[in-house]
């Protein structure tokens, strides 16, 4: 009778070198030398499988470039995790991460702040004496090391004598950014309403979301705010009721806010708003963020069902001459050539003044009056 030959190897395993192999069954992974299991941890273990890893390689049963191979890792990590283990072995590995522990705001200074802030000192006044930065301070309050008392010093309290909210303390770029960054794991990036977006997605806003403004440090593009007062002035605000009615999180105002500001700042492309920071932008508006690039195409196509937009401009043009009769009796008539580089249409030669060349393409006139204000297009 022939003698039967055990395998070295099991089935359904991936081998690392002649002798050890290993598997993954379900969240875990077991080492195998031979048939026999000698190690096993989870899939999400990193510790545990750089530990096993350079404990296979200084023990000989296999070398640095299989663990490479059969892992897909980096040269350099497998021998980082090697060096690791022979000088400190396997307690190396699930060593506690040394911090560096506050420099500043120890354990002393932020209790010496907390009882100042107790007694009604206004937060200058407690990082002059403590001999820290305003804004080290101002961060630790935001972090909840410290807590604004309600007690406010008179020179905290309103211009009719109310005192101030407590906490109302105005937040930083820097704690925005982690703020919005933390909301993209369940909602979106600066999604800090869900809420709200909630409520908007099963028709309970019908006005759409409320503009809240907060107390905010070093916004990006603040200055486009300075802008806005002129622009109302010149009719952005007026009107809107010819434009179709919007549901949901965003609503007219908010679409006609958002392209206002894209002009002031510049933004010449819907699609350049996914390079800009959209929780900053949102914060100009009162909101948490400005509509993401597919949501404003969605909503810019809803505005202009049915000509809407042009009856909107319609509307304007007739108010801003009846504003100043005396102006249009003189228009100024301007054409702006646009080119056309495709070959679906065959349209007429313009001549384009900036290349001194005639090319395909369409002319837009716009009548402005003798000072250059806009009428129509």
């Amino acid at each position: 009778m022939p003698q039967m030959i055990l395998p070295l190897i099991p089935e359904g395993v991936t081998e690392i070198s002649e002798v050890v192999c290993v598997s993954r069954s379900g969240p875990e992974w077991v080492y195998f030398i031979g048939v026999h299991p000698v190690f096993q941890h989870a899939a999400s273990d990193r510790n545990s499988f750089r530990m096993i890893t350079a404990q296979l390689c200084c023990q000989g049963q296999c070398t640095q470039a299989e663990i490479v191979r059969a892992f897909g890792v980096s040269k350099k990590f497998v021998m980082r995790n090697v060096e690791k283990y022979r000088r400190g072995g396997v307690a190396a590995f699930f060593e506690p991460r040394r911090g560096r522990g506050p420099s500043i705001m120890t354990a002393e200074v932020l209790a010496k702040a907390q009882e100042l802030l107790d007694l009604g000192h206004e937060c200058k006044a407690v990082a002059q004496s403590l001999n820290v930065q305003f804004d080290t301070l101002r961060k630790a309050i935001a972090a909840g090391k410290l807590k604004v008392s309600c007690r406010k010093s008179q020179s905290e309290q309103g211009e009719h004598g109310e005192p101030a909210m407590p906490g109302m303390l105005a937040s930083d770029k820097s704690t925005r950014s982690e703020w919005d960054a933390g909301a993209g794991e369940e909602m979106g990036v600066a999604c800090t309403r869900p809420l709200e977006r909630v409520m908007a997605s099963l028709g309970m806003l019908p006005i759409g979301a409320v503009m809240r403004f907060e107390a905010c440090r070093d916004v990006s593009s603040g200055g486009v705010l300075c802008g806005l007062p002129a622009l109302g002035e010149n009719g952005l605000f007026s009107h809107l009721q010819t434009l179709p009615a919007l549901s949901g999180y965003y609503v007219t105002l908010h679409i006609i806010l958002t392209l206002a500001f894209m002009a002031l700042g510049r933004v010449r492309a819907i699609d350049r708003l996914q390079h800009e920071p959209v929780g900053e932008w949102g914060k100009l508006m009162g909101l948490d963020r400005i509509p993401e690039v597919r949501c404003l195409r969605q909503k810019l196509a809803q505005l202009c069902e049915r000509e809407a937009i042009k009856q909107w401009a319609g509307t304007l043009s007739v108010e801003w001459m009846q504003q100043n009769p005396e102006l249009a009796g003189m228009l100024y008539v301007d054409g702006h050539v646009r080119l056309y580089h495709g070959d679906m249409t065959k349209l007429p030669r313009r001549y384009v003044s900036r290349q001194r060349l005639c090319l395909r393409g369409t002319t837009d006139y716009w009548v402005n009056d003798r000072l250059g204000l806009p009428f129509f297009r």
